[in-house]
């Protein structure tokens, strides 16, 4: 348990914020009555979350994350409590592991860095050292948007591994197991003119008459490999993490001429299928494919899961292709016909 905790006062002449460290108490070795003196509202996917912590820096990369983003959706804040210690070790911490029993799920690097969620309530504790605070990138991935989005998902949205674009107000899921190409498809729609809404982590709105599709706008992510794809990526080095996946993680404000769109409507899925070909061809699908491939990210309680899986049968209706392509360019000419063939109006 670490010995010293972060004090934040106010200066009464200047106004700023000064620390100091003091002694964990005797009487608090949970550290249930350490003071989170600082709050602020950030609304990721749209929704209030409200963060209390004893760190400027926490406040700081949350506005890093979410800080252009303004409330969309109506629903009672979400609540992260986030303190800070000094001590434990000096560098990165590791990747951490997640696990769940019915509504709590726990998210632990190490002794110093760790988070409970409550699932049923909407809430979260975090508890992390200034090791992981230096190293923002590994703050703002595990710690920040990891539980934000676990709550977000559990209570307001339903993740589904797919990107989303439109075309003349047509919405389309690109789906596919991880390495299918969803995000190089939809960052070529994206450069063909098309309205870009996420890349590979979209989020289905779970209340409403209509199914509507939200995401992550405000950047693209791609593999190493995509810069054989885009001269306009070559020289970018990968996103700094301790542990998963190589990215690329690029802010659409250096990506000109990117149209985008916090909202989506869908009308079709479309599961990828990249194989030699001289055409791009679409092979119609059942729903049934659909609804399984939609399911995998469903959590994995019945308290919430079939919450989840209510939303998803709706969507699950909705017009699926298989698209078998060789080029980008095949693609994105196929999903072009499909989209002027739906009948949805040109905005």
């Amino acid at each position: 348990m670490p010995q010293l905790v972060q004090e934040y006062q106010i200066d009464q002449k200047t106004g700023k914020t000064l620390t100091h460290d003091v002694p964990m108490p005797d009487d608090d070795p949970l550290l249930c009555k350490v003071s989170l003196p600082l709050q602020a509202v950030f609304y990721p996917l749209g929704f209030a979350v409200e963060i209390s912590t004893n760190s400027q820096s926490v406040l700081d990369a949350a506005e890093e994350s979410w800080g252009a983003l303004r409330q969309r959706y109506a629903g009672s804040p979400l609540r992260l409590r986030i303190g800070v210690v000094e001590t434990g070790p000096e560098e990165c911490p590791p990747a951490p592991v997640a696990r769940a029993q019915r509504h709590l799920l726990s998210i632990v690097a190490n002794s110093h860095n760790q988070a409970i969620c409550d699932l049923r309530e909407g809430f979260a504790f975090v508890w992390v050292n200034r090791s992981a605070v230096r190293h923002r990138s590994y703050l703002r991935y595990h710690f920040l948007e990891s539980v934000a989005l676990v709550l977000l998902s559990t209570s307001y949205v339903v993740p589904i591994h797919a990107a989303c674009v439109s075309r003349y107000g047509c919405g389309m899921l690109l789906c596919g197991t991880s390495g299918a190409g969803k995000s190089s498809l939809a960052y070529g729609c994206a450069r063909s003119g098309w309205t870009y809404t996420s890349d590979d982590a979209s989020y289905l709105l779970r209340d409403g008459d209509r199914p509507r599709i939200i995401g992550n706008s405000r950047q693209f992510r791609f593999r190493p490999s995509a810069k054989a794809l885009f001269p306009e990526l070559r020289g970018r080095d990968l996103t700094p993490r301790a542990q998963g996946k190589p990215s690329i993680e690029v802010p659409i404000s250096n990506l000109p001429r990117i149209v985008t769109a916090e909202e989506a409507t869908p009308r079709y899925i479309i599961f990828l299928n990249r194989r030699t070909s001289k055409t791009a061809e679409l092979r119609p699908l059942s729903s049934e494919i659909a609804m399984e491939y939609f399911c995998q990210n469903v959590y994995p309680t019945e308290e919430i899961g079939q919450m989840q899986i209510a939303a998803l049968e709706y969507l699950s209706t909705m017009q699926a292709y298989e698209l078998s392509y060789s080029t980008l360019s095949q693609a994105v000419d196929r999903l072009e016909c499909l989209a002027r063939s739906s009948g949805v109006q040109v905005i």
